[in-house]
């Protein structure tokens, strides 16, 4: 049996996983989730900056997907300052640096595709 799919289950913080592939897309998967972790990967931002690098994402979208990245311990939120403004921060945990290589292998297929099958397209 292979190693990803030993026992009948997987469970990680008290949900079930048929699989180790379904464990992954479930902390990464969707539209978003993966696209957030790669602005993170350098280092840390904030909010504002982040919707600059994503201008696509909805604020709602945004805001959803870092809790979700946050509770999953993939990203550390740190807030400066106790009266408004406060400043916020989001950063990648180190077990969210473990997906260094996953997100580097995604970004090169991704490349290797866009110059393949599409084009890189630069709008005024």
């Amino acid at each position: 049996m292979k190693t990803e799919c030993f026992g009948n289950y997987i469970k990680l913080k008290g949900k079930k996983y048929p699989c180790t592939v379904s464990l992954t897309m479930d902390l990464i998967g969707g539209k978003w989730k993966a696209v957030i972790l790669y602005h993170l990967k350098d280092h840390e931002k904030r909010y504002n900056e982040l919707r600059k690098e994503m201008p696509a994402i909805t604020e709602m979208t945004l805001s959803l997907q870092l809790k979700q990245l946050e509770q999953d311990g993939l990203i550390s939120r740190k807030v400066y300052g106790e009266k408004p403004p406060v400043k916020v921060v989001y950063s990648l945990t180190d077990f969210g640096k473990s997906l260094f290589p996953l997100l580097e292998a995604i970004t090169s297929w991704g490349n290797h595709t866009a110059e393949l099958h599409g084009e890189f397209v630069q709008e005024a």
